[in-house]
């Protein structure tokens, strides 16, 4: 290389690598546009490459979640993925504070196996025309309620209930000669009582419809047999009721089946059949064989406001009862029955206007080995008119022959008046106008219901 051309490069790399500043003025070489554009474009080039190796690493790492979604093991994972992909990740579990992080068990809370307990009380006053100051005062009943869920399949329930007799109003209350035998049969009636009402688990729920109820229950005989004596529309069940089933009604062990008819268009229609224990002494006399119930209910929409309510039932088993000189010997007992309820609520106004039509008539027919059957009829028609948010005026008329001698009966009519103090507290004045087979009277009842618990003025 020639003299000349040496120190023309060395003077080019000392302008390049010394300071601008202390480069004398005279060497310093003119930066044209140019140049300044060319530098700028280099340094964004590499800037985008930058970009670029970052973008790169971040595909390659897994991201975490965002904190308040994921739960700590997931965190864990996250950041242990990162950590093995370079530690490029963010430390998530320093940015979410441990106070955060909420635990929860598994395992069931022991206050929530604790079933729903709910207590009512039925107190009574009244007088009667024919002896005004005998037994005035009555605490008739008083009854615990323990409710529970079992499991998303099924739930239990058990009625323990001390009843006191006083106030009631039995069909035929003086023995016949033709009443001899049943009265030979079963003890008197005690008067203060402390029994298992129903007690029973049901399956909901199941497939096509089906529910299942296994253990005692007041059985789904007509309208009012399935509603416990304190959400009754009057002071007691209608005559025709304790005549044929007994003065607390039905109530036996056993099993029952429901289904919901899976019929689409007018109307909605249900089915009970029932296997039980025959336990009644009204109804099978001293027999303990199978008795068997079916019930049918259709419940129709007329409209927005009204709403129609059918039932058909029957039920039958055996009946043993000892003999009596000069009586034949029963051998079998069928009970049927239909009812209806008519219902109209306008919208909107449900709340201070309500009327409900309701009845059944009922056909008890008593079989016997070497003579005619007895057939015996009852019936009973009730109505309720709401006309303000707490009161309900209502009457009862109730008719039933004698299922030992049909050629007795007695009827019964009963207007009332019914006020709402609250959900929890019912007060009510009836007047109960009776005409029987042996006696003829008239009798005020005050009536005064309440419940502690969820349970309340339940019908059934």
């Amino acid at each position: 290389m020639k003299r000349s051309t040496r120190l023309a490069v060395a003077f080019v790399a000392a302008c390049i690598l010394l300071p601008a500043g202390t480069a004398p003025a005279a060497a310093q070489v003119p930066v044209t546009p140019v140049d300044t554009l060319r530098m700028r474009l280099d340094s964004l080039v590499h800037q985008i490459d930058s970009l670029r190796a970052v973008l790169s690493r971040q595909q390659t790492t897994p991201r975490p979640a965002a904190a308040d979604t994921m739960d700590p093991i997931a965190r864990i994972r996250a950041a242990a993925a990162a950590a093995a992909a370079g530690g490029a990740a963010a430390d998530t579990t320093s940015a979410q504070p441990a106070a955060d992080v909420e635990f929860v068990g598994r395992q069931r809370n022991l206050s929530a196996l604790n079933p729903e307990i709910s207590v009512t009380g039925d107190l009574f006053a009244f007088s009667r025309s024919d002896d005004a100051t005998a037994d005035n005062f009555v605490a008739r009943e008083f009854e615990l309620s323990f409710v529970s869920n079992l499991d998303p399949f099924s739930r239990a329930k058990v009625f323990v209930a001390h009843h006191a007799g006083g106030g009631e109003i039995l069909p035929f209350d003086a023995p016949s000669e033709v009443l001899l035998e049943a009265t030979a049969a079963q003890p008197a009636a005690a008067e203060s009582e402390v029994e298992i009402e129903e007690g029973y688990v049901e399956w909901v729920g199941l497939a096509g419809g089906l529910g299942v109820t296994l253990g005692k229950f007041r059985q789904r005989f007509g309208r009012l047999n399935r509603w416990h004596s304190h959400a009754l529309p009057g002071q007691q069940y209608p005559l025709p009721v304790i005549a044929f089933l007994g003065e607390e009604g039905l109530a036996q062990a056993g099993v029952s089946a429901h289904w919901l008819l899976p019929i689409r268009g007018f109307g909605t229609y249900e089915v009970w059949g029932e296997l039980t224990r025959s336990d009644s002494d009204v109804l099978f006399g001293t027999d303990n064989g199978l008795s068997g119930l079916g019930h049918f209910n259709a419940f129709f929409e007329l409209s927005p406001a009204t709403y129609a309510e059918l039932g058909f039932s029957a039920l039958t088993g055996g009946r043993r009862m000892t003999s009596a000189p000069g009586l034949a010997a029963t051998t079998g007992e069928r009970l049927f029955g239909a009812d209806f309820t008519l219902d109209w609520r306008p919208p909107g106004r449900a709340r201070y206007r309500q009327l409900t039509l309701s009845g059944a008539a009922m056909l008890n027919r008593r079989i016997f080995d070497s003579a005619d059957n007895l057939d015996a009829w009852g019936g009973y028609a009730i109505g309720e008119f709401k006309f303000a948010q707490q009161w309900i005026l209502g009457a009862r008329w109730e008719y039933t022959e004698n299922p030992d001698a049909p050629s007795q009966h007695s009827s019964l009519f009963a207007p009332a008046l019914t006020w709402w103090q609250s959900e929890f507290v019912r007060l009510r004045g009836e007047y109960d106008i009776f005409s029987g087979e042996y006696d003829d009277f008239g009798q005020f009842v005050l009536q005064a219901t309440f419940a502690m618990g969820p349970h309340k003025h339940e019908n059934y």
